[in-house]
């Protein structure tokens, strides 16, 4: 497969990837029953639809979120209940490592728990070294699975790499799997690399050292995607990532594989950091590509803190996805940030408590209440823009400021519709919340 790969990077000008054929005109991203979507004349790069279980990606289906266990799955207690964490949280498809054969033999089981639980998730299967073996030596494994991730950097050195690689594709093919062929540049093919550094350096004007990076992870993918459709597999089962650590890299990367591929494309930033560095880097570089519609679904791989949620990865995911106007999960709170005039806490209090409310209601909302998602509440904390932001809003409260009346009006569909007084505000907004998702949304 070397030898294919370095055709690949040759048989275009330095710096470049081969034309692939083009995709045809931009498509527009419409919403399947399952989803709301908000910007349904975005244009989307890519046109394979892959379906990964119960889901289907691509083309003009809404982007996915996606996340991974941290659990080990040979435990399979946690494992499952982790998967139906994620899953709850709006995760539409989850990874789980599968690096032993233990844990080759806990996925079977691991499915059958989250049936049981009426948690239908599709599982990707993340194998990294030895997945031929594994998917060959326990076949329920294989089959349980939804997906295989395979990293073409580590599949296997020398004349093994194309045995093993094949072995893993034809497993696939075998069990109608799609395969997200993922290459990393933490983990990239060194002997790939080095030949095209060694031809790099033969050249009168060589590229910079980050270039030929670039250059041989997208090269690395590609190969290993044309390889896999040689050996039967079908373009549209084919997902491709090309992941990298800079955001600048994530861009060119990606920017190429949209304009010059077909595949599929899984974006994320890896190795993107904690807390509010992770989210920042994350938003950074996949807003650029998802406002260039480069990108099918996506996961933001956030380091949790000590004893943190692995779903609020989930929720950065969706959050980036709703605040573009991509995709609608669960009604936003429009909030100011306060200022002199806001000395008290009590807006941010109600802020923070009726989001926590809306999110924690939608899992009973989104099968009762078609189309709740995409409600709108403001939350203001004085009058300078109180009123006018909550007029925007399907339902706004303009709170009082400092020194201002002690009173808060409702607004509702941009009307006042009541003032409130007190010390039952927040609950009484909840109530006027609420009493609006029934009116509006009710499926009856």
């Amino acid at each position: 497969m070397l030898i294919d790969m370095l055709a690949i990077s040759r048989a275009s000008s330095p710096g470049q990837i081969p034309a692939m054929n083009q995709p045809e005109k931009a498509t527009t991203l419409d919403s399947p029953s399952h989803s709301t979507t908000l910007a349904s004349s975005y244009p989307r790069r890519q046109k394979q639809v892959v379906h990964i279980g119960n889901v289907a990606m691509g083309g003009e289906h809404p982007i996915v979120v996606q996340s991974m266990t941290n659990t080990d799955t040979e435990d399979v207690v946690r494992t499952t209940n982790q998967v139906a964490d994620l899953s709850r949280a709006g995760s539409e498809l989850v990874r789980i490592t599968v690096n032993t054969e233990a844990a080759a033999r806990a996925v079977p089981e691991i499915k059958e728990r989250l049936l049981a639980m009426d948690c239908d998730v599709p599982l990707v299967g993340d194998f990294h070294f030895n997945g031929h073996k594994l998917l060959a030596d326990v076949p329920a494994c294989a089959e349980a699975l939804d997906k295989y991730r395979i990293n073409p950097g580590n599949v296997g050195r020398g004349k093994k790499r194309d045995s093993q690689f094949s072995t893993m594709i034809e497993i696939a093919c075998k069990h109608d799997k799609p395969v997200r062929i993922g290459a990393n540049w933490g983990s990239l093919d060194q002997e790939l690399l080095a030949e095209m550094l060694d031809e790099n350096a033969r050249q009168a004007n060589p590229l910079p050292l980050e270039q030929i990076n670039r250059d041989a992870v997208i090269t690395s993918a590609l190969a290993s995607a044309a390889r896999a459709e040689e050996l039967g597999m079908a373009k549209n089962k084919i997902i491709i990532s090309c992941k990298m650590s800079r955001v600048q890299d994530l861009i060119n990367v990606y920017q190429r594989l949209g304009n010059e591929s077909e595949y599929a494309l899984h974006l994320g930033l890896t190795e993107a950091g904690m807390g509010s560095k992770g989210i920042v880097a994350s938003t950074a570089a996949l807003a650029v590509l998802l406002q260039q519609g480069i990108g099918d679904t996506i996961r933001i791989s956030l380091t949790p803190e000590p004893g943190g949620d692995r779903t609020r990865e989930v929720v950065v995911g969706q959050e980036i996805l709703q605040t573009m106007g991509l995709r609608s999960f669960t009604p936003m709170v429009s909030a100011c940030p306060g200022c002199g005039r806001t000395s008290s806490t009590y807006f941010q209090e109600l802020a923070d408590s009726i989001q926590s409310y809306l999110r924690g209601s939608m899992p009973q909302w989104k099968s009762e209440f078609p189309g709740v998602a995409d409600m709108s509440v403001a939350v203001m904390g004085c009058v300078v823009n109180g009123p006018g932001e909550s007029k925007h809003a399907n339902i706004g409260i303009s709170l009082p400021g400092t020194g201002e009346r002690p009173v808060a009006p409702v607004y509702i569909d941009g009307e006042k519709a009541v003032t409130l007084k007190g010390d039952n505000i927040a609950s009484e907004f909840k109530q006027i919340v609420e009493d609006y998702v029934h009116r509006n949304y009710d499926a009856n």
